[in-house]
């Protein structure tokens, strides 16, 4: 039985833009991810966020651990950071030539909450593996990326050659098809999207489905897929973005 059950529609989940999706999405998109108060509220009346409800937000996002006050204005959090970093990774993700091996990852750490339980599948779905069954995750040894602080304490890695084709196996443990129907979705919201808003939350949906792309060697994708065409897309929009927060705060 497939792990990674595929959505019941390929249609992109646009969510509605709150102040802080649009202040986080503004910081998100720059380096380095800060602004001043003043610099902020020129930027989100383009969003039709008044200068009440944006206070009201920054307010909250910093009591919530999601900015940090600064002696220029607001950073992202430490926290938010790491968020950045995986989101720029998502545009550029690091790979090597493939040579059949795949990285295999067993859960051996016992006793653990559920808490603990649900932030280590996180973590390991973040480095783009698949589970196959609990406790054992898997993905093609294609990737250069950094683990995470602890994980050989929780796991024991090490690379495999499973018996069974590579190319079943990885349509068992992704649902590639629905990921690609979604991001020719997306791509057709872009081409629509002439709105800063409507743009701003189309790309977050980019941004939000770049992050799943499992990045597999091209040998292992279906025909046509548009995960190139997708990144292409969202580099375009963060060269938009900058030029935009630059134009408007007068920076470099």
């Amino acid at each position: 039985m497939r792990r990674n059950e595929p959505a019941a529609s390929e249609e992109p989940l646009l969510r509605p833009l709150s102040a802080r999706s649009v202040v986080l999405s503004l910081l998100l998109g720059i380096h380095p991810p800060e602004l001043s108060a003043k610099e902020l509220g020129q930027l989100v009346q383009g969003f039709g966020i008044g200068g009440s409800t944006l206070r009201a937000a920054l307010s909250r996002m910093v009591a919530a651990g999601d900015l940090r006050r600064t002696d220029a204005g607001y950073r992202l959090s430490d926290r938010l950071l790491d968020r950045q970093r995986r989101q720029d990774e998502s545009l550029r993700p690091r790979t090597r030539a493939w040579d059949g091996d795949w990285e295999l990852v067993v859960i051996t750490a016992t006793g653990r909450g559920p808490a603990e339980r649900a932030d280590l599948r996180t973590r390991l779905a973040a480095l783009r593996l698949a589970e196959l069954r609990e406790g054992v995750w898997l993905r093609p040894a294609n990737l250069e990326r950094r683990l995470p602080a602890g994980l050989d304490e929780l796991a024991e890695r090490c690379t495999a050659r499973p018996a069974r084709p590579a190319g079943e196996l990885a349509a068992n443990l992704w649902p590639l098809d629905a990921w690609a129907g979604t991001a020719r979705a997306l791509l057709g919201h872009i081409d629509r999207a002439d709105r800063p808003a409507d743009r701003l939350t189309a790309f977050a949906a980019v941004v939000r489905h770049l992050l799943a792309d499992p990045v597999l060697p091209a040998v292992l994708l279906p025909a046509d897929w548009p995960g190139e065409a997708l990144r292409a897309a969202y580099a375009g929009y963060r060269r938009e973005l900058t030029g935009e927060v630059r134009s408007r705060v007068g920076g470099a």
